[in-house]
């Protein structure tokens, strides 16, 4: 049994492991958690197609192996030349992968193309286990039912698709029905985004730091079934650590580990799952020691570039400066993968070389991105 968290075959202080680039902040939804506080309108000053090209090459030269693009928005469809910037990028070898927006912009015929032209994979989002829930994220009924729609062509057409899933006040108790449906129709990975202050986002969507430890404790069952990953959740890595140790010393997890009712009750609803449809446990994938600036970075679509997309500090600007330039340069990129800048119990704490905690969350509340993450309980 392998315990230990997965390292890139990158020097994440070289180059990246991932690229998000938002290509535009339109979209037609109104999702009460976005994080690019979108609008259905473009912006002028959006990076033009020749930029789009520059930044392609740039990525490029990072070399092999490539960092993965994702382009995402905002609704990358909302852009006319979406596919011309897909085909640009494949020419080149990139590995491209799309997250747009469940709307009638995004149909089996783009999946199609999409298939067709070389993308790698797209992700789409389920936040709720019901057409109510989900379609009340959204802010536009029938997308729900898009969204199944969508997802079953995305499978006949043999496209990968990842599944993304924010957390919240909202859906906390749907996430084991969430599980199921994932599980049933079947998805490269089904992500977790643990929700950071930026956009949209409220205060009153946030679980709290034992519900956080809950749900991470949930999502390592549930990861025996489904691939799992998590997003500004970084104390994962710890909870994956943890778990994997006291299963290979056939020891009870919770007397390191403190877990509270919602963890019980989404445990009890996978249970009853895995039973009904006699599903059968397979090793948990383990997470990657990524985190904001640190085998990650985030592209505005006006060429800002952040350490990630929920950390609202600009290191650059690409059309300053390359992409390359900003990432290996930048004196918060290169601080943010010095994990003995790091203060409070994060700075203490005996994972912060593999897990780090949210760096953007502790700037949401904080001002600092290097102050401790408010979500997470442990204290060594």
């Amino acid at each position: 049994m392998d315990i230990g968290i997965r390292f890139a075959n990158f020097d994440f202080n070289k180059k990246p492991f991932m690229v998000i680039w938002e290509v535009t902040y339109s979209c037609d939804l109104a999702c009460k958690h976005c994080r690019a506080n979108s609008s259905p309108f473009r912006d002028p000053d959006e990076l033009s197609f020749d930029e789009a090209k520059s930044l392609l090459d740039d990525i490029e030269s990072f070399g092999k192996p490539y960092p993965l693009v994702i382009l995402t928005g905002g609704d990358p469809f909302k852009r006319e030349d979406i596919f011309d910037i897909v085909d640009y990028g494949v020419k080149k070898g990139l590995p491209i992968s799309l997250s747009p927006s469940v709307t009638p912009l995004f149909g089996e015929k783009e999946i199609v193309e999409m298939k067709k032209r070389g993308v790698k994979a797209i992700s789409i989002s389920l936040d709720g286990a019901s057409e109510q829930t989900h379609d009340s994220f959204r802010g536009v009924n029938g997308v729900f039912q898009r969204t199944m729609l969508l997802w079953d062509a995305c499978r006949k057409n043999g496209l990968k698709i990842q599944i993304n899933t924010t957390v919240t006040n909202l859906n906390k108790t749907e996430l084991a029905d969430i599980f199921s449906i994932v599980q049933e129709k079947g998805a490269m990975t089904w992500s977790l985004f643990f929700l950071v202050k930026v956009g949209r986002a409220e205060d009153s969507l946030q679980i709290s730091p034992q519900e956080y430890e809950d749900v991470m404790n949930f999502l390592y069952d549930a990861g025996h079934f489904v691939y799992t990953k998590t997003t500004e959740g970084h104390q994962y890595k710890r909870i994956f650590l943890q778990r994997m140790s006291a299963e290979k010393l056939g020891e009870d997890f919770t007397k390191t580990i403190k877990v509270g009712d919602l963890y019980f009750f989404l445990r009890e609803k996978l249970t009853r799952i895995v039973k009904d449809k006699n599903l059968k446990p397979r090793e948990p994938r383990t997470p990657m020691n990524i985190n904001s600036g640190k085998g990650f970075v985030f592209v505005s679509k006006l060429g800002q570039v952040f350490p990630s997309g929920f950390l609202p500090i600009s290191c650059g600007n690409i059309r300053e400066k390359p992409l390359s330039e900003i990432y290996r340069q930048n004196p918060l990129m290169r601080n943010l993968r010095k994990p003995e800048l790091l203060e409070g119990r994060c700075g203490r704490c005996n994972y912060k070389n593999i897990c780090g905690g949210s760096r953007a969350r502790a700037y949401s509340y904080k001002g600092n991105p290097f102050s401790e993450d408010p979500s997470c309980i442990w204290e060594q």
